[in-house]
């Protein structure tokens, strides 16, 4: 049997997303973000649960990288949470704070931060959310805002976290927020996601760093065709992106 082995400088870490873990959803002048306001619709998520509390690492950061430095994790992939940091086009300086707070707290552990720009707690302000290009352009100013607080510290970035979901489980299937179910507006959301992206990487070139690390976080699911019959194959391909 051959053995496997991983690379030379693979990162063994962990991830979370911030509205999943922070809860303070109202804590120092954060703002409400679409998964707030879906949290409220009944029936939108099981059990009715929301993330006003989740596991409180707002509170208990600490403790949190005190578990991921004893496990032995050399990475920890965040996310900022756009609403908590800024209030339009203000600066939520209270909020920048803990993020400066939580990359100190890993640094002093010995585990690397990798911060993720977006992980679907959208402004639930922005008018049209992802269906209007304004917002690929509002996320450049929010990139460049968290990157002039901690890029001295983060050297590795993720803009997106899975734009398919933010864009066709939100805007066409429906359940995730903004719980909307019109594949035009998906189309349009992940337009827009992409623009949003290759315009803050280019922003964000401009002013990181050397060594500096960029990227996106995309997921892949395989579609298998039904058969042989080739028009089961040309949809399998297309749905595929092949």
């Amino acid at each position: 049997m051959t053995a496997l082995q991983f690379p030379d400088g693979f990162r063994w870490g962990t991830a979370t997303a911030s509205f999943q873990i922070e809860g303070a959803a109202d804590v120092d002048d954060k703002r409400p973000s679409i998964w707030d306001v879906f949290c409220e619709v009944p029936g939108a998520v099981e059990g009715g649960d929301d993330g006003r509390v989740a596991v409180d690492h707002y509170h208990r950061y600490r403790e949190d990288v005190d578990l991921m430095a004893g496990l032995g994790f050399g990475t920890y992939r965040f996310s900022v949470s756009w609403p908590r940091v800024m209030d339009g086009d203000r600066v939520n300086e209270k909020g920048m704070d803990f993020y400066s707070r939580l990359v100190d707290a890993l640094l002093e552990r010995g585990v690397a931060p990798w911060l993720t720009l977006y992980h679907w707690d959208l402004p639930a302000s922005l008018p049209g959310g992802w269906t209007n290009r304004d917002t690929a352009l509002r996320f450049v100013d929010y990139a460049l805002a968290v990157h002039e607080r901690l890029g001295d510290r983060v050297g590795t970035w993720t803009t997106l976290n899975e734009p398919w979901c933010s864009s066709f489980l939100s805007y066409a299937g429906g359940a995730h927020a903004p719980g909307h179910t019109d594949p035009r507006e998906a189309v349009r959301a992940g337009h827009h996601l992409l623009l949003a992206h290759g315009l803050a990487t280019t922003a964000l070139r401009e002013v990181a760093g050397p060594g500096t690390e960029l990227g996106i976080t995309l997921n892949f699911t395989p579609v298998m065709p039904a058969g042989d019959d080739p028009a089961d194959v040309g949809v399998a391909r297309r749905v595929d992106g092949t």
